[in-house]
């Protein structure tokens, strides 16, 4: 009963998992999915229309286009005027400043009075027709105005442009307007820029109000489409008139779009769409991948590489920021083909793809380019090792959108001229961007605890530094782990493992034995420290080699997968030498097996399985007296079935073909690496 409640619970746990997961990536998507109802049309002046008949399905005007309108405006603009304020109180400030500073300094620079009186009389006339600031002149001249109505006392005046003061230009007329009478140097003494303030102000409420009572005069249509009435049909051309009445449809199309009614069932059906899809994939995995949901690195980088590309799409697209024909959407096909598998690639390409398409334009267009680039970039790249590999499938996938949109193109144009080649620019910046998934492997690798065959292929060059180490301090060792890397890398070839893990695995298999070198036989040189030791402490010391490997992995960062090939190439098996001699040696005694056993587990993947074996059968082959054909044959046997029948395969995906298979590659490499030399004769004096 406790059994049937704690399996309920795991399950009822599993389930609020995948409810968990299914809700987050429903909800993170259509966030970020463009709200408002979309036009689903593309359409150029002088191309044909790509769809079927299109009809108008409300009335709606024919909105003039930007040019036609500005053309009309800028005409019509030439009578506004625009509204200044004439201060009269600055004018009178300044000539009452100025009659007391003449009393009071000023008449001793000039003690004619007729040079106050001349003073007195221009700074009024330059003050009744305005001092208006440096800027607003400017602005005024660059929107061409001739006049501007000047407010005085509720009365609204017409003045020219060209008869307003700056500042600059009053204090000119001050110093040069009679220079016969009047000694300009004495003028200047003055400073009577001191006197000059601009009285001229910027009255933006009635300028505003003048410019729109005249703007309204201008009509945005030249037309009107009823319900019902056909716009363009497949094939034809969209002229000039065509154009305006899509534009119009299309931004009448927004305008309704805006509504709350219509937001909220896009929203609607936005989570609709998505749900559906999104539930798709996750019966899929649950189908036919169920191992993944175990995974959590898995199962996150699926959904992350499925969030990703629906949110930098629909961002794209509502901001306008380029074509979405420029994001690399086969590097989440190619990423997981090398990560994952390549059905799930295909998968999790097509709902990606899917959920991209509702925020476009053409959808249908959409998908079916990346379905079939997708396609290309998996077979393409099965495994990457290489960069040149991922070199070969970016200039493939670009060679795939090339074609598939010629085709397309060449469907829907009457002319040659009318081949849209913006779109193949877009294939070219998607094929560099593709380039980018191999440093973006690295991250991968390290936020979701995958291992490429890039890292395998770094970690099992002999130059690194454990390796290295390993060739110095343990060189017997290190000459097995090679063997056993070509050994087990054949065997993987031939019954479809992952033949650059296993033998990665393999070189790593016994770094353990690095810290105790001499106790392993491939290291000694005639000397055997256990004959000092009793069978217990030297099976210890040789167990103790895969929690030393674990230890070294560890401080050397090894990935995941090499560790488990150093804690499962002796399973939960037997120290077997130690054991029966012990056995033997205390014949009457119930010998504690637990004292002479790895720690294990068993391996759990076909991988481990193929080294387990090779290992075991590689050791003692060593101790063969004579390599015959029937020595090695029957060693391969005995050693596999005994494996076999103790049950250390159990817990991994291997089949007794893939066994038989395995002991073949193993009997063919052994007798090549064991076949005899010939001797040569020696010459006869």
């Amino acid at each position: 009963m406790k059994s049937f409640q704690a399996e309920r619970q795991f399950s009822y746990k599993k389930l609020l998992y995948q409810c968990a997961i299914f809700l987050a990536a429903v909800a993170v998507i259509v966030y970020f999915l463009p709200k408002e109802g979309t036009f689903n049309y593309q359409f150029d002046i002088n191309k044909p229309w790509k769809y079927g008949l299109l009809q108008a399905s409300f009335d709606f005007p024919i909105y003039k286009g930007d040019e036609e309108v500005r053309r009309e405006q800028d005409s019509i603009m030439t009578n506004y005027h625009p509204y200044f304020l004439l201060s009269e109180n600055t004018g009178e400030k300044a000539i009452s400043q100025f009659k007391s500073d003449y009393n009071r300094s000023l008449r001793k620079i000039i003690p004619d009075p007729t040079y106050s009186h001349h003073i007195e009389r221009i700074l009024k006339n330059v003050y009744e027709k305005g001092i208006i600031p440096v800027e607003q002149l400017g602005n005024l001249r660059k929107d061409s105005m001739r006049s501007i109505h000047i407010i005085n006392k509720n009365t609204s005046i017409l003045q020219s442009v060209s008869e307003l003061y700056t500042t600059k230009r009053a204090y000119e007329e001050l110093i040069y307007s009679d220079t016969l009478h009047y000694n300009k140097t004495l003028l200047q003494r003055c400073n009577l820029n001191n006197y000059l303030t601009p009285n001229l102000m910027y009255d933006s409420e009635k300028s505003e109000a003048a410019k729109k009572d005249i703007l309204s005069g201008v009509s945005w249509a030249k037309g009107f489409v009823m319900n019902g009435q056909k716009i363009i049909d497949r094939g034809e051309i969209i002229d000039q008139r065509t154009f305006d009445i899509l534009r119009s449809l299309q931004k009448e199309w927004d305008k309704r779009g805006e509504t709350i009614t219509e937001k909220r069932l896009t929203l609607f059906g936005q989570i609709l769409f998505v749900s559906i899809l999104i539930g798709c994939f996750m019966t899929y995995l649950a189908l036919f991948r169920r191992d993944y949901y175990q995974k959590k690195g898995s199962l996150g980088l699926l959904f992350f590489l499925i969030i990703f590309f629906p949110v930098i799409s629909a961002i794209m697209v509502a901001h306008a920021f380029m074509s979405v024909y420029i994001v690399p959407f086969t590097m989440l096909p190619m990423i997981i083909r090398i990560f994952l598998d390549s059905r799930t690639a295909f998968m999790a390409h097509i709902v990606s793809i899917l959920l991209c398409s509702i925020c476009l334009r053409t959808p249908h267009e959409f998908i079916l380019l990346q379905t079939i680039t997708g396609m290309a970039s998996i077979y393409s790249l099965r495994e990457l090792s290489q960069r040149s590999q991922l070199l070969r499938s970016a200039l493939i996938v670009v060679i795939t959108y090339t074609i598939l949109y010629f085709a397309l193109d060449l469907i829907h144009v009457n002319d040659i001229a009318q081949l849209n080649t913006y779109m193949y620019v877009n294939f070219i910046i998607n094929g560099i961007l593709l380039l980018f998934t191999y440093p973006l492997l690295f991250i991968l690798e390290k936020t979701f605890g995958f291992t490429s065959n890039v890292t395998l292929v770094e970690l099992s060059n002999i130059n690194n530094k454990l390796m290295r180490e390993m060739s110095e301090v343990a060189p017997g060792t290190f000459q097995h782990s090679l063997q056993l890397a070509n050994l087990t890398a054949a065997a993987a070839n031939r019954i479809g493992a992952n033949s650059q893990l296993v033998r990665t695995g393999a070189m790593y298999h016994d770094i353990g034995k690095m810290l105790n070198p001499a106790f392993f036989t491939e290291n000694q040189t005639g000397v055997n420290p256990h004959d000092q030791l009793n069978y217990k402490q030297s099976a210890q010391i040789v167990i103790n080699h895969v929690t030393d490997g674990m230890k070294l992995a560890e401080k050397n960062d090894l990935p995941q997968v090499i560790k488990d090939f150093i804690r499962t190439h002796h399973g939960q098996g037997l120290t077997k030498y130690f054991y029966i001699s012990y056995q033997n040696e205390h014949p009457d005694e119930e010998v504690d097996k637990e004292a002479f056993r790895y720690p294990g587990p068993n391996p759990f993947t076909k991988e481990q399985a193929i080294l387990m074996m090779a290992d075991s059968v590689e050791a003692a082959s060593r101790s063969l007296k004579e390599y015959t054909e029937e020595s090695i044959s029957g060693l391969v046997d005995k050693i596999i079935d005994s494996q076999v029948q103790e049950g250390y395969f159990k817990e991994c995906p291997i089949t007794f073909k893939d066994i038989a298979t395995v002991k073949s590659v193993f009997k063919e490499k052994l007798k090549t690496m064991y076949h005899t030399r010939i001797s040569y004769p020696e010459l006869k004096k």
